[in-house]
């Protein structure tokens, strides 16, 4: 069943209901209401309106998102990355990342002992395996190769 998003309280309804499943950015929210049909000045009314009533929050978003994909293994390097290809402002996923809390160190460490049982690369065929998993995790190179050089800190 579709519902036409033809006028103010039906935006702000199917909104609402998105929201009530998980936290939203602006521009993601705005694009999945645009999706379904709304008008641009009806979205930006809604999502106005929201914001001013505190149920739409670009910082609690970005709080959520950080923690639940660090807890899900990624480093900051692809959270920064998949926040900013979701048209949020760079200094907003900087700071969310450094209030995160996040120890990034003992994130690295945890992804690489679940992945790899603890075991440092025994030849550089293995050492590259592990190098190229933990960046593509989102991990940076320095932290990287520390731990697979087997230093503590």
């Amino acid at each position: 069943m579709s519902v036409v998003l033809d006028n103010p309280a039906a935006v702000r309804r199917v909104a609402m209901d998105l929201l009530a499943r998980r936290e939203h950015g602006r521009v993601e929210l705005s694009r999945k209401l645009r999706q379904r049909g709304a008008a641009d000045e009806l979205i930006e009314e809604a999502l106005d309106r929201l914001s001013s009533e505190g149920l739409l929050s670009e910082s609690r978003y970005l709080e959520s998102f950080v923690r639940s994909r660090a807890n899900a293994g990624y480093g900051p390097l692809r959270i920064r990355e998949e926040l900013a290809q979701r048209g949020l402002p760079r200094e907003a996923i900087e700071q969310a990342i450094r209030d995160s809390g996040f120890d990034w160190n003992e994130q690295l460490r945890e992804v690489w002992r679940r992945k790899f049982a603890g075991q440092l690369p025994g030849d550089a065929s293995e050492r590259a395996k592990q190098g190229r998993f933990l960046s593509y995790r989102g991990y940076p190179l320095d932290l990287i190769g520390r731990l697979l050089r087997g230093a503590r800190d």
